[in-house]
């Protein structure tokens, strides 16, 4: 499950630690503009046991290649080997925004990156040619090439990246142990991805192991549940419509492709006008209906299987409801029935 941007962490922890009794495999901290990831991670790895603790996620822009090697190798290391490294390029309104830093070169920093936090978990001597240049050149001259100081717990803690586009997803089904897309539609995913994951695939280091996909949406099971969509509203039409300008959205991209091209303009357009009420209110339902797991039991264990099918090998939730413990130790069976 994904925790929430803002407010309300330690709570959520306290919850984290219920539904690890009941068989939460992995949480997932988000960190945007808001608290940073990596001390709340810590926090629930001294509040947790078992339950995998993943960055949801730090952008690449905003540590250097060897603080985030460093970072995740603390986590994993404070979690007894549980940490997760989730990377992404977030988007240029945070980026150049929040952290001042230019939005340039997603993809190959990204391929460096994974590079680097690898060697340095092996703790090989680091030097590196290429947008980071290690040791950096010119300066005062004396830099050096160094090693990890400490044993980190594992020597390959697992990456995750979250990847919309065909070369972003190309490249992490080659690199990368796990895939996170957003705002998932199982039917489309292999018109959408298809040939960016077997392309990638294709490149892929058997030592690597198959790709992990972790996708989902929100979770509510029983009869007459289906006005709880609507809860995601306000967060499609905030991806869809505000994160980024015309022309410049991923997320409003990835709607087009799905399909919805004429709704995904008509959200931005109304996002970008501060009409956000009205945006929301344009999201379509069957949007909504495809990517959440809210509906009658029937429709819930066939949205899963569905995941499933499409090769989602890690299910996504946000539970929503009364008793989150019950539903996902339900929820739970279901899937390993699969």
């Amino acid at each position: 499950m994904n925790l929430a941007y803002a407010g309300g962490f330690k709570e959520a922890a306290e919850q984290v630690v219920e539904l690890e009794k009941v068989g939460l495999d992995m949480v997932w901290v988000a960190e945007a503009y808001g608290f940073d990831a990596a001390t709340l991670m810590g926090y629930l790895a001294a509040k947790t046991e078992r339950v995998q603790i993943a960055s949801g996620i730090f952008p690449i822009y905003s540590r250097t290649p060897a603080l985030l090697a460093q970072t995740a190798a603390g986590l994993d290391y404070v979690s007894g080997g549980r940490a997760v490294l989730g990377l992404g390029a977030s988007g240029p309104q945070v980026i150049e925004g929040w952290h001042g830093v230019a939005y340039d070169k997603p993809l190959a920093r990204t391929r460096e990156i994974i590079d680097i936090c690898r060697r340095v978990w092996r703790r090989e001597v680091l030097t590196n040619d290429g947008i980071y240049q290690l040791p950096r050149p010119g300066g005062t001259g004396l830099g050096k090439p160094l090693k990890l100081i400490t044993h980190p717990v594992r020597a390959q803690i697992p990456i995750y990246v979250a990847a919309l586009g065909p070369k972003n997803v190309e490249m992490t089904a080659e690199l990368a142990d796990g895939w996170l897309p957003i705002m998932f539609i199982p039917e489309k995913a292999k018109s959408v991805w298809g040939d960016s994951l077997a392309k990638g695939a294709a490149n892929r280091s058997a030592d690597l192991g198959p790709l992990q996909i972790s996708a989902g949406g929100m979770l509510a099971v029983g009869e007459g549940l289906e006005k709880l969509r609507d809860a995601g509203r306000p967060m499609v039409a905030l991806y869809v419509g505000g994160m980024g300008a015309k022309g410049k959205n991923f997320y409003n991209d990835l709607a087009c492709r799905y399909g919805f091209e004429a709704e995904a303009e008509k959200i931005q357009d109304l996002y970008l006008d501060g009409k956000r009420d009205e945006a929301a209110a344009a999201v379509p339902e069957e949007f909504l209906e495809k990517t959440s797991l809210v509906g009658p039991e029937g429709f819930v264990k066939e949205r899963i299987a569905a995941m499933a099918e499409a090769g989602v090998t890690e299910l996504s939730i946000t539970p929503v409801g009364p008793d989150p413990v019950k539903l996902v130790e339900k929820v739970k069976g279901w899937v390993e029935d699969l």
